[in-house]
Formats: structure tokens, C-alpha cells, sequence
């Protein structure tokens, strides 16, 4: 038996917490939850799934690899972020996995590298595209970037292959992503039946980095770059025909 004071007392209570927490969600909240019915606060992907993947109860395996996409809206803004992940030792013995993480996270930093007044948008698929191809991997180009502010997918449009005809140049005061993907395999996609998670027809592996990037009136600021207690990062690349040995050992991403 509860008294009836009692009963009162909690729900008083728990309007205060409502109350908290509506509040705090108007400050901040996972940016794709409920976007465009998304179920879930980021996107998991694993493997062969290009992106946009809905976290469920697979199990990770040593030598699976993982992209997480995070987006926040906090005190009016939003920003974006994704990086892909080595799940164990197996995944960084694997070239494949290597060869393709390791080209995506330089080809965001060679991009970045031009971000400055006066870059036209579609300069950066050129970078993009011209290094993935020299390490043998395919730019998937449905997916791009894009502005990113108050709003979660405002222009521009940021293409990340060459020869696209994106319009408009970059100025500061600009807030916007580039986010990359790349495939060892076939740049050809399937949709999944939840209508979200996309993934590659032949099975290969993808990577795709992101940085949420503010145009300066000198250059760049990466407004979700790393510190000293991030996860990730580089790893040693594979032996290419080429004499090719090692990634870049230093990273924005």
C-alpha cells in the first residue's frame, strides 16, 4: 500500500524530471534520431554496408571493421562526425581492410588540406578521387558532403568524385562536411529492406571518414578534430605494387 501523499510526491517528482529532461533535449539531442523516421541515435556500419547502418544485436567479430556516424544538436547547432574502426588484430593484419581504411582517412585529410576561401566545392572530389583510385579503391558517389549549421542538411552539396559539377566556392563563415567512401570492390550499391542501410553489391568492404569543417579567413578549423584520448587511428599500410608501404602517420582524423 502507498499512501496517497505519497503517490502525489512522486508524481511531482517525476514532472520535475519531464520537466529536465524536455529541457535538456531542446539543448541537445542525437541529431538522426527520428530524422526522416531513423530509428536509432547514430548509424553502425560494418563491413560491406556503406553506411547509414541501424544498430541491432550482431556481434562484433575479431576482423570485422566499423563505421560509427555521430551527429549531436547542441545549443542550435549541429555537427558530424564518423570514423571506421579495426574490431581486433585480425582486422589490421587483413590488407584489404587496411588498404581501404587508411585511403579514406587520407583522402579526407588531402581534402581538408585545400579547404580555404575561394575553393571551388567540386575541387575536393578531384583530391578525393585521385588518391583513392592510386591505392586501387573505388569512391562510392552517391553519398557526399554537405552544409551543416542550425540545420542538419543544408547546401552546399560537396561531391567526392571528379568531374562533378558542384557550384559555388568556399567563404568564410562556411560550416560544412566532406565525409568520403571508399570501396576495394565495385562502387555499386543496394538498398537493405529497412529502407536505410546501404551496402555494397559484390560483398566488398567500405571505410568512410567525416570531419564537420569551418571556413576561416586563413583557412580551415576542424570543428570535431581529435585530441590525445580519441580511439582509432592509423595503421601501417600494406605493400602496394607500387612500393607503396605505409599511410600517412600523422592524421585530422
Amino acid at each position: 500500500f502507498i499512501p496517497v501523499r505519497e503517490k502525489r510526491l512522486n508524481r511531482s517528482k517525476i514532472d520535475i524530471l519531464d520537466a529536465k529532461g524536455q529541457n535538456g533535449m531542446r539543448k541537445s539531442y542525437p541529431s538522426p534520431l527520428n530524422y526522416n523516421h531513423f530509428p536509432k541515435s547514430l548509424c553502425t556500419s560494418p563491413n560491406e554496408v556503406v553506411c547509414h547502418g541501424i544498430p541491432d544485436q550482431r556481434i562484433l567479430l575479431d576482423g570485422d571493421i566499423l563505421n560509427l556516424d555521430i551527429s549531436l544538436y547542441h545549443g542550435g547547432y549541429h555537427a558530424d562526425l564518423n570514423e571506421t574502426y579495426y574490431i581486433g588484430d585480425r582486422a589490421k593484419d587483413d590488407p584489404d581492410s587496411v588498404r581501404v581504411i587508411e585511403t579514406t582517412r587520407e583522402c579526407l585529410d588531402k581534402a581538408i588540406d585545400i579547404v580555404k576561401p575561394g575553393t571551388p566545392f567540386g575541387a575536393f572530389g578531384k583530391v578525393i578521387e585521385q588518391h583513392a583510385k592510386s591505392r586501387g579503391c573505388s569512391v562510392i558517389a552517391t553519398w557526399g558532403g554537405h552544409g551543416i549549421n542550425t540545420e542538419f542538411h543544408p547546401p552546399p552539396w560537396i561531391p567526392h568524385y571528379s568531374k562533378n559539377k558542384a557550384v559555388g566556392v568556399c567563404k568564410a563563415g562556411m560550416t560544412f562536411t566532406i565525409e568520403p567512401i571508399l570501396t576495394v570492390g565495385k562502387a555499386r550499391e543496394v538498398y537493405w529492406p529497412d529502407n536505410w542501410t546501404n551496402a555494397t553489391v559484390d560483398g566488398n568492404r567500405t571505410a568512410q571518414f567525416e570531419h564537420t569543417l569551418l571556413v576561416t579567413e586563413t583557412g580551415v578549423e576542424v570543428l570535431t578534430a581529435g585530441n590525445e584520448n580519441s580511439p582509432g587511428g592509423p595503421v601501417p599500410m600494406p605493400a602496394m605494387p607500387d612500393g607503396t608501404t605505409k599511410a600517412n602517420t600523422t592524421s585530422k582524423s
